[in-house]
């Protein structure tokens, strides 16, 4: 078995980071829209940090949405830890992907 293509493997790492945080970017720029349309926060400022804080589930606390609009501020939360999940996911399957790819080469 031949030892792995270090600069492929890198380029794909690269370009799975870059890919997995545009579909983060613009899960979060969605989320915000979305509160800013709404109009549950003041400012679309206001609605972009605590978008960020909650997909990330960071959860600083300081600042909150309106009671009536909570169960909107858990999926969106819910929806950031499932999307980190499957970036991750996104991100060994292409590296795997590559290196089977590596080994069936060389056995040709």
């Amino acid at each position: 078995m031949r030892a792995p293509h270090r600069p492929k493997l890198i380029l794909i790492v690269l370009a799975s980071s870059l890919a997995v945080l545009a579909m983060v970017t613009m899960s979060v720029w969605l989320w915000a829209v979305t509160f800013h349309l709404l109009r549950i926060f003041a400012s679309f400022e206001e609605a972009m940090y605590f978008t960020l804080v909650t997909f990330t589930t960071l959860g600083y606390g300081d600042v909150l949405m309106p009671r009536d609009w909570r169960i909107l501020g858990g999926l969106a939360a819910a929806n950031g830890l499932l999307s980190f999940g499957l970036m991750t996911a996104l991100m060994v399957e292409s590296l795997r992907h590559v290196r089977v790819r590596q080994i069936e080469f060389t056995r040709e």
